[in-house]
């Protein structure tokens, strides 16, 4: 099993943060779009090759992320219509999320079996996510899917607090 920590730094404009190991070593960095449609963020391993790309889907009704790993996208964040709660789907091909990923503290499985597992760190200044690896085969996707829930969640926190303006 692999533990990897993910810090945003709160009041980073640049939107670039980086995934550390237990040993607090850089393992991968993740920079994002500034103000360029569509909104992206890019996954990259220490050489700066991408490994994933988080795209948020241009001129849709309800939110809609499109993963990438490698090339080939992996699976889809959606927003569903709804009147009280916030609610989405993440579509893959035999990856599921189970738990209460809009507090940050899911799992990630393949084919029913655990491969990942996300916590939220409460008591941190800034987002703070412990990630553990199961299926090590599954680490660029696993670090995507933690990406792209937290682009979601912050689409999210910002889109009502200036409905709120």
């Amino acid at each position: 099993m692999k533990e990897l920590y993910i810090k945003q730094k709160v009041f980073s404009l640049s939107e670039k943060f980086t995934i550390k190991d237990q040993q607090e070593q850089d393992v991968y960095y993740v920079e994002g779009s500034f103000f360029k449609i569509p909104k992206t963020f890019s996954i990259m391993n220490t050489t700066r090759d991408e490994v994933a790309l988080v795209t948020k889907k241009v001129l849709s009704f309800l939110p809609k992320f499109f993963v990438e790993v490698n090339g080939r996208e992996v699976l889809t964040i959606k927003k569903e219509f709804s009147f009280f709660k916030a609610r989405y789907t993440i579509d893959a091909a035999d990856i599921e999320v189970q738990g209460n990923w809009w507090d940050m503290d899911f799992q990630v499985l393949q084919q029913g079996e655990v491969i990942g597992k996300v916590t939220k760190e409460w008591f941190s200044w800034g987002d703070s996510y412990k990630v553990q690896i199961l299926n090590e085969e599954m680490e660029a996707i696993i670090i995507a899917i933690v990406v792209a829930i937290d682009c979601v969640k912050a689409d999210e926190a910002s889109s009502s607090s200036s409905a709120t303006i």
